[in-house]
């Protein structure tokens, strides 16, 4: 029986790498007609994919928009292969609302043409996260097609089925020689015959059935337009194959109807032997990372449950433009953007659209809360506060935000008039600014104009915020308020959980108040070289360690009753460059300033960090030794947790054993969400950043939690790394001086201490907490002009305070709540974020729902799927490790 060679025609188009997509948009304009050009003429070409991303699409669309019927046509015959993907995302640093997105705007773009490939195809993502199985489920994808992340010492085929975290299995199929292997067949009959001999039996070997795949394209390739011409050669040539043009849907269907029985693989996929995983990208270019990961927690954890309380309140959902604030969120999240392994030219291009997307966010969001905070009954009070809370529960807690305030003093009153506790921590005469602004529609109007305005930071004690819901407080003017804040020369911060310690080397000590027990010599501060490139971090060979512990710090601590503050500063001397490194030579001072603070009632404690960068080629992090000598971390995944290895003693062993096979040093830094932990059953230490998503677990016992903060390099590719021998990745010559990120660099992250197993520690939702911080809306008639836009008086129709929903009793976390994307109801998506236990727990609605269903990811379900609804509130069906699920209330 001969074996069928399924030529896959494709091209791999990076949208921006050490190009810039503006650049490939222009060549897209050529090749991609060429495609329709030879699809159209040549009906023995009878498939090619546009590399599964509808973005493409768009991009050709855009400057071609008469080409559309043709793309359509194509499309419904199947000839042109397109989607499931918007862009070619990562899976590792990526949030899993991010993926999801992709994946749904993606489909519904490409229905649009026809039909869609239902195939999860990652050709070069740097890695594969262990949730896409769940994920492609999810859109009734049952398999998947990839090239990084798996190696022969775990399978010895390129078919297998990979089970994901929670238990579902997709099948998958490996790209044994990447998605280039079958680019450049030889046209003279001769290489041809030599080049099927050693390239289709390489494959053979790797395959288990009769097919292989051999896929014919190349980054940004044009279509082989005599590709027919070269496989009816080839099959006059080998008589042991049979060529044809084929799809990867057609291999796959012919893979599973001659074979059944696959070894199964468990888990996420980051083994760099075969091909590099570029484990440490996840801290390439900090600045833009730290970018992503803030937008991506801001559009869900508080933008999108904002605009549905603002939705049932009645206000218009604006699905368009958060189509739009996503789509530029997907061109960011392609591998090489959000990798961040670009130019700096490119890196620019990235930078800009996460500043539009968070421009048009951020102003959408004050719109809605404007929409909500103008609308609600008062005494026509001078200065309003609207403090909304996109967190399921009640929140109580400190709020620092920005407000316009008058000269004269006022004290700050909820709707019971009781007085809140606050203090202004800063504050700037704006007045020429803000009074020149005012516009009045209504100069008949009286209303309040203060003889002077400060811009102020203030910390508030809000009390009672509303889950998902909102509360209206007010300014009282002509009162003392008599909370003040105060400095002085002193070492010790304390509130209700923790006592803080300052030493002089800039370190401090945590006493953990419940279990009494000192955590010594914490948020070290350690720096070392950076001998790599934008792929990959790599130690130099001649290195040299600087520690905090060798400076001599400054410590001051602001004071008052909601809220105390440590701040210390030191400054690190540290190398100027690798080659001073290798002389252990230090001549740079690097200044730091490291704000440390505990709200009065709070269990976690609040780090900001300013490193003023003076130096080049170098990695800093900081340190928490959590003092649990443990073999296993835990941080958390797009919907739910991960355990990994602290020691990679079988990769370290097969690595020593053929150094020579491996393309990447096998190696411990690793990516999360949120937070990463280390527990032993009855305490543990949790770090959770907003910031740079990549840790270790470091130290002789691997019981420190290094967090890092950024690492810089001079090129886009280097040769020979320690972590990464021979070729450079990338391109060599492309030099990237922004990516040194010399100047004042900020970071911020929180640090909760626990004295229990993980899954009762519920450290999910406390991240998801800190990571949705409450919003406040000011509102004046002084304030009502061009600043802010001039709004007319609004009818007022809200309530004081509001809530949309509330969880009561559980241990799920929730992923997101939005409006349905195809319909009038609500979409909340929940997943079990503990390590052993299922989870339970109440949903409940402050308004009347008539349904509610269990929905797919893409937001389909079944009317068999209904969920009953007692008392406006439903009780989900347990959800076992890892598991998500995506609800629809209507």
């Amino acid at each position: 029986m001969k074996n069928k060679v399924h030529v896959v025609p494709h091209s791999h188009w990076d949208r921006e790498w050490y190009f810039t997509t503006s650049r490939s948009k222009i060549y897209l304009m050529k090749d991609f007609k060429d495609v329709l050009d030879t699809l159209e003429s040549n009906e023995e070409f009878k498939y090619f994919m546009i590399d599964a991303q509808a973005s493409l699409l768009d991009d050709y669309l855009k400057w071609m928009p008469n080409d559309e019927e043709r793309i359509k046509s194509l499309v419904k015959k199947g000839k042109l292969v397109i989607g499931p993907w918007y862009t070619q995302t990562d899976q590792l640093v990526i949030s899993g609302e991010s993926i999801v997105r992709n994946l749904y705007y993606g489909i519904e773009r490409c229905k649009e043409f026809g039909s869609y490939m239902k195939v999860g195809y990652v050709p070069d993502s740097f890695g594969q996260s262990a949730q896409m199985p769940q994920i492609y489920s999810g859109f009734a994808i049952k398999d998947s097609l990839f090239w990084r992340g798996v190696s022969d010492d775990m399978v010895d085929s390129t078919e297998f089925n990979w089970k994901g975290s929670d238990g579902t299995v997709a099948f998958a199929v490996q790209i044994p020689f990447g998605y280039y292997c079958g680019g450049n067949i030889p046209e003279d009959e001769e290489d041809l015959k030599e080049y099927l001999k050693e390239q289709i039996g390489k494959l053979k070997e790797k395959a288990s059935t009769n097919n292989v795949y051999l896929p014919n394209g190349f980054d940004q390739a044009p279509i082989r337009t005599n590709l027919p011409e070269i496989l009816k050669k080839a099959n006059a040539i080998d008589e042991e194959n049979e060529y044809i043009i084929s799809s990867i849907e057609n291999y796959i269907k012919s893979i599973k109807a001659e074979r059944s029985d696959f070894k199964e693989l468990q888990g996420e996929f980051v083994n760099g032997k075969h091909m590099r995983i570029h484990k440490s990208i996840f801290s390439s270019r900090s600045d833009l990372k730290i970018m992503n990961n803030y937008l991506e927690n801001y559009i869900v954890n508080v933008v999108e449950p904002i605009l549905a309380m603002s939705y049932s309140l009645g206000n218009d959902y604006p699905h368009t433009t958060m189509k739009d604030i996503w789509k530029l969120m997907f061109e960011n999240a392609a591998h090489d953007s959000i990798g961040s392994c670009n130019s700096d030219t490119t890196n620019e291009d990235v930078y800009m659209r996460y500043k539009q997307a968070r421009d048009l966010s951020t102003n959408l969001l004050d719109l809605h809360m404007r929409l909500i905070s103008t609308k609600i009954k008062n005494n026509n009070e001078e200065i309003t506060l609207t403090l909304f809370n996109a967190f399921p529960k009640e929140r109580t807690e400190v709020v620092e935000f920005q407000a316009f305030i008058p000269e004269e003093d006022f004290i700050i009153k909820n709707k019971e008039g009781k007085e809140l506790k606050y203090v202004i921590k800063s504050k700037e005469d704006i007045s020429d600014y803000v009074l020149t602004q005012t516009i009045r529609l209504n100069p008949s109007k009286k209303i309040y104009i203060p003889s002077k305005v400060y811009r102020a930071k203030i910390a508030l004690k809000a009390e009672d915020i509303p889950p998902v819901g909102y509360c209206q407080i007010v300014f009282e003017l002509n009162k003392e308020n008599k909370l003040s804040l105060k400095e002085e020369k002193a070492n010790l911060i304390e509130n209700k959980y923790y006592k803080i310690y300052a030493n002089e080397n800039g370190t401090i000590d945590i006493l953990d108040k419940e279990s009494n027990k000192l955590y010594s010599k914490q948020a070290i501060l350690e720096e070392n070289g950076d001998d790599g490139d934008s792929y990959n971090y790599s130690p130099p060979r001649k290195d040299l360690i600087v520690s905090s512990l060798l400076s001599k710090s400054e410590a001051k601590v602001l004071k008052s009753e909601i809220q105390e503050e440590l701040v210390l500063n030191y400054s690190m001397r540290v190398p100027a460059s690798l080659e001073e490194r290798a002389n252990r030579n230090i001549s740079v001072d690097m200044p730091v300033e490291i704000r440390i603070s505990l709200d009065n009632d709070q269990n976690i404690i609040k780090f900001n960090i300013e490193i003023d960068n003076k130096a080049l080629s170098h990695r800093v992090r900081v340190l928490f030794n959590t003092e649990i000598a443990s073999k296993l971390s835990i941080a958390d995944q797009q919907f739910g947790v991960i355990s990994r290895k602290t020691v990679l003693e079988e990769d370290i062993k097969l690595w020593e054993s053929n150094e020579e096979l491996w393309q990447e040093k096998p190696i411990t830094i690793e990516p999360m969400q949120s937070f990463v932990t280390l527990e032993n059953g009855e305490r543990g230490l949790a770090v959770i950043t907003d910031g740079v998503r990549e840790y270790q677990i470091v130290g002789e016992q691997f019981d420190t939690i290094a967090l890092t903060l950024f690492r810089s390099f001079s090129h886009m590719g280097r040769e020979n790394l320690l972590y990464r021998p021979g070729r450079a990745s990338g391109e060599k010559i492309v030099e990237t001086p922004n990516a040194q990120l010399l100047g004042k660099l900020k970071f911020s992250f929180g640090v909760y201490i626990y004295n229990d197993e993980f899954d009762k520690a519920n450290i999910a939702n406390l991240a998801k907490k800190y990571l949705a911080p409450i919003q406040v809306y000011e509102y004046a008639d002084f304030l009502n002009g061009r600043m802010i836009f001039a709004f007319r008086d609004e009818k007022k129709i809200y309530e004081n305070s509001y809530s949309l929903l509330k969880f009561e009793n559980e241990n799920f976390a929730l992923s997101s709540i939005k409006k349905q994307e195809d319909g009038t109801g609500l979409v909340i998506r929940i997943f079990n974020p503990m390590k052993n236990h299922k989870t339970v727990g109440d949903i409940v609605f402050n308004k009347e729902y008539e349904k509610s269903y269990y929905a797919m990811l893409d937001e389909s379900y079944l009317a068999e799927n209904e969920i009953s609804i007692k008392n406006n509130s439903i009780n989900p069906k347990p959800l076992s490790h890892c598991k998500v699920q995506t609800i629809i209330i209507k």
